[in-house]
């Protein structure tokens, strides 16, 4: 399972979940056996080669348009910001649909 995340720089400890359109970097979290096996950075979305499961954006309003289009899940994370907390709610099913 891989889970796509905009973030707001590149210490995957600190770094907390960003909009799309200010993204500094990009968390790609490969999952497996409920929990992270590991996370890779990316300047840009258009960097990842690889098909992405999900991606949480931090509301409802962002442009994930792009995503839908290529069949990828779109997760809201209304109140978590970091990766930590995100993954958490990801696998206790607490992060929310895009709503329209």
């Amino acid at each position: 399972m891989l889970l796509l995340i905009p973030l707001d720089g590149d210490d995957v400890q600190s770094a907390q979940i960003s909009p799309i359109l200010s993204a500094k970097k990009w968390a790609l979290l490969e999952i497996g056996a409920g929990e992270i096996v590991d996370i890779t950075l990316y300047d840009s979305k258009e960097d990842i080669d690889e098909w992405i499961d999900a991606v949480v954006v931090v509301n409802d309003y962002e442009p994930v348009m792009d995503f839908i289009e290529m069949q990828t899940m779109v997760l809201v994370a209304h109140t978590q910001k970091t990766i930590d907390e995100i993954f958490e709610a990801y696998l206790f099913k607490e992060l929310n649909d895009l709503s329209w």
